[in-house]
């Protein structure tokens, strides 16, 4: 199945990843996304925006992220050899910042002098911030009451860094509601700002825009796993909200068959609707936020709330293109629960001396269920997409410290 799908087929023309994506979105915006289509179509053929570009990367985000044989996890837990791709280790903490720098880049180019972003966990929302102040744009990131109170460090990171961060007070105070409260902005603004989309989610192009600037971490996973094993990983495991980590590893392993991808959904409390995240184990197909894919909803077709410990994954829709590979059966969906996400990470951090976030998290909690069923000489590859230090509040009244 894996082999149907072909880098740089999807999405069509009409942004569509098989029937999922597309652009469904009011009149008033249908220019700006057209015009940010063709600029990045423009932008992603000049060498000179993809060598500075690069630079950046490089020289201010912290690329290349070294691939970590975490070897004590694997004696631990008996089975799988486990590698750790260190997102976490990236200027401001997550992988946020590589489409982060392109979409600052784009907008530079495209004559913007402002950017605004919604952000749950707040790594989106400081990554904007940061790369806001490098390139001396103005900046306003929106971000849910309720988020701002569980992520509190990451909304004074913003701060600090000379950015706007505006409270959403308005229906469950989350990411989806920051992002009803940036599109409104966008629509307001659009002469002088561009919007600063932090996952594959939206409408076309920003799913396939995001992407494409996330990509680089699945480059590089396979040249390391390469390296240092000599064979292609047998399984890669992310955890997925919108989605922007985990296709950013997996893309550039699509087309190799004998690779199995598993991304993981939040299973929050349980799985009655509003008590988790777990679009693919309770969604159903709906257009949000300008794209068709799974939609968390009720009954009554109105969006359900949502709920996880972790704020990045705390959304009721998934990016289009994991919809289309969920279809397709190329890539399997899994969920895991907020006491499960905890107790991945109290464990990576009490044998690898790495504090994950609570987001990916959710990923090696998967790992502590795969791993020891699998035989000694199989490969995983986990992303490892942000580090803990936010999320230092959650575990103490968690009570894992």
């Amino acid at each position: 199945m894996g082999a149907q799908v072909i880098r740089g087929e999807w999405p069509d023309a009409r942004g569509r990843f098989g029937e999922f994506g597309g652009r469904f979105v009011p009149e008033t915006l249908m220019h700006p996304v057209e015009e940010l289509e063709q600029a990045y179509e423009a932008a992603r053929r000049d060498p000179n925006f993809q060598a500075e570009l690069d630079r950046l990367l490089r020289d201010f985000a912290g690329r290349p992220t070294p691939l970590f044989h975490a070897r004590r996890l694997t004696e631990r837990l008996g089975g799988a050899q486990l590698y750790l791709k260190r997102e976490d280790l990236l200027h401001t903490g997550a992988h946020k910042i590589n489409n982060c720098l392109g979409q600052g880049l784009l907008a530079r180019r495209m004559g913007k002098s402002r950017l605004i972003a919604e952000t749950g966990a707040g790594q989106h929302g400081v990554a904007t911030a940061a790369v806001a102040a490098f390139l001396g744009l103005e900046c306003t990131v929106y971000m849910g009451e309720e988020d701002m109170a569980r992520q509190a460090p990451n909304v004074y990171r913003m701060r600090l860094l000379g950015t706007e961060v505006v409270p959403v007070a308005s229906g469950s105070k989350t990411l989806k509601d920051a992002i009803n409260e940036a599109m409104r902005d966008w629509v307001t603004n659009v002469h002088n700002t561009h919007y600063l989309l932090g996952s594959v989610l939206g409408p076309h192009p920003y799913p396939k825009m995001v992407r494409e600037f996330h990509r680089v971490i699945g480059r590089e996973a396979r040249e390391q796993v390469l390296a240092a094993a000599g064979r292609l990983p047998d399984c890669l495991i992310a955890c997925v909200g919108g989605g922007s980590n985990s296709i950013g590893l997996f893309y550039d392993f699509l087309a190799d068959p004998k690779v199995k991808m598993v991304g993981v959904e939040a299973g929050g409390r349980s799985l009655n609707l509003g008590d988790h995240a777990a679009r693919f184990s309770g969604g159903k197909p709906g257009v949000l936020h300008g794209t068709y894919t799974y939609v968390l909803q009720t009954p009554d077709g109105l969006i359900s709330n949502t709920h996880s410990i972790s704020a990045g994954l705390d959304y009721a829709a998934v990016g289009p293109e994991h919809s289309y590979l969920r279809e397709i059966g190329r890539v399997e969906y899994d969920f895991a629960t907020d006491e499960e996400a905890l107790e991945g990470a109290r464990v990576l951090a009490r044998t690898e001396g790495i504090i994950p976030a609570l987001e990916p998290a959710h990923a090696v909690a998967e790992v502590l269920k795969r791993a020891p069923k699998m035989p000694r000489d199989a490969i995983v590859v986990i992303n490892l997409s942000g580090r803990g230090d936010k999320d230092l509040g959650i575990f103490q009244s968690a009570g894992i410290l």
